[in-house]
């Protein structure tokens, strides 16, 4: 609590701040307003909050649709899109002091435990949720539920796979679909090592969400346990950080990722010029190759995770967004209603892909029509990607998020992969001994 105390306060100072005469009151304005539906006469008006602009596209498109296919109950749909902390931060404190909120409002992943505090301030979804789960990928909806209510929509499954540079692997002799384990690819790395130019991969010290925590997530790891005390240090833990230290420093199959992730500029100009053969990011990740890597187009191809040991698992569901009703709503069953036909419905699920790119909740849609028509992501990487997600929809751990996750990732960024991974001046043990203890400190 006292976290969540001190989370307050600092969202009470901003909003001050922004709303002072200091030249500062336009950061408490909207980035970007979109109105929906303005020129309909009657329609309920419903405001919408997200901190990624391109999430409008999904809600201006199912708000379209409401309209087309319910005239007699249209709605006025207010987007506005904020900058992350900005709009988590005054998001919170409106639904603490009980007045200021949206109807609807996206919530980022390592944020959403700081909502679900004590009595969540938001509406359950449960009529539209339970429906669907034997379709879906459930543990993507457990982030988002508490005492067996669903609070949270979410816009992808995340899971995470393997992008391999075909060139590169043919011209090292190795074909992508024989590596099974973390072993094998360690062996892949060094034929890779040897008969081209370049590495095998990456590892990044500046977003854990590329590497470790995924690794450690299929082998049914986490930060914390399902009761929410810290388990950064296990054994798990350690020997996955080693084997990352080791497969730069020992095997010398991987070096330090550019840019210190693999979502900076100075990494996709070196992977653009063919510098690593592989990369481990999830599915949303494909958009960053159209966007920035335009000449690995054709050469991309997507595979499952290595497993740690034969039967293991293969994925881990990284990054997400929720979407809810909050409890300041007006137009409660409305609101509620709209956000399952956004997110929920079949045609919200195609949609998440045909518009956003995202791999869908519900995998009953993964091998529809609509899915699988040629498109921008099939021109790059193929038309296996459905294939390879049914293969793993089984296969993706649930995440214990605690108000404390965004203080294990700026641990890991500043101190423990830096520590570890580029300074060599500490052991794994050591620095995620140093690091859970601090965040068991603030507990």
């Amino acid at each position: 609590m006292k976290k969540l105390f001190y989370l307050l306060i600092f969202a009470v100072m901003a909003l001050l701040t922004a709303c002072s005469g200091s030249g500062e009151s336009a950061s408490s304005e909207a980035e970007e307003t979109e109105i929906i539906g303005d020129d309909i006469e009657g329609a309920t008006e419903l405001t919408y909050w997200t901190f990624v602009g391109q999430h409008v596209d999904l809600f201006r498109d199912a708000a379209n649709r409401w309209n087309e296919e319910n005239p007699d109950r249209p709605i006025k749909l207010t987007a506005e899109t904020y900058p992350y902390d900005q709009m988590h931060n005054n998001l919170l404190l409106a639904l603490q002091s009980g007045k200021g909120a949206p109807d609807i409002a996206d919530i980022e992943l390592s944020r959403y435990a700081n909502y679900l505090q004590g009595e969540p301030q938001l509406e359950p979804m449960n009529e539209y949720v339970e429906p669907v789960l034997e379709e879906s990928v459930t543990s993507r909806f457990e982030l988002y539920a508490k005492d067996g209510n669903y609070y949270g929509i979410p816009t992808h499954v995340g899971a995470t796979v393997m992008y391999y540079n075909t060139e590169i692997m043919d011209q090292a002799g190795v074909d992508i679909d024989e590596i099974k384990t973390w072993d094998d690819f360690v062996e892949a790395g060094k034929k890779v090592v040897e008969n081209t130019d370049s590495v095998m991969w990456n590892v990044g010290t500046g977003d854990f969400l590329m590497d470790f925590w995924p690794m450690i997530s299929q082998q049914n790891s986490d930060f914390f346990n399902e009761d929410g005390e810290v388990i950064l240090d296990n054994e798990t833990n350690s020997k996955t950080l080693q084997f990352l230290h080791d497969i730069i420093y020992e095997e010398n199959i991987a070096e330090l990722t550019p840019g210190a992730m693999n979502q900076s500029e100075e990494f996709y100009g070196y992977m653009n010029d063919g510098g690593a053969a592989s990369i481990l990011a999830p599915l949303w990740y494909m958009g960053r190759f159209i966007d920035n890597m335009p000449d690995l187009e054709g050469k991309i191809a997507i595979r499952p995770m290595p497993a740690w040991e034969d039967g293991g698992n293969r994925s881990a569901g990284m990054g997400g967004t929720g979407t809810v009703v909050t409890n300041q709503t007006e137009e409660a069953e409305l609101a509620k209603e709209f956000l399952a036909f956004t997110k929920l419905s079949e045609e919200g699920n195609k949609n998440l892909w045909t518009v956003l790119g995202f791999d869908p909740p519900r995998w009953n849609v993964w091998e529809s029509e609509a899915v699988r028509q040629d498109n921008k992501y099939y021109h790059y990487f193929g038309t296996g990607i459905f294939d390879t997600l049914l293969d793993l929809k089984d296969e993706i751990n649930e995440l214990n998020i605690t108000e404390y996750t965004p203080d294990v990732s700026t641990e890991y960024n500043t101190t423990i992969a830096e520590n570890v991974l580029r300074q060599q001046a500490q052991s794994p043990e050591e620095a995620l001994k140093q690091a859970a203890d601090k965040i068991r400190d603030m507990k």
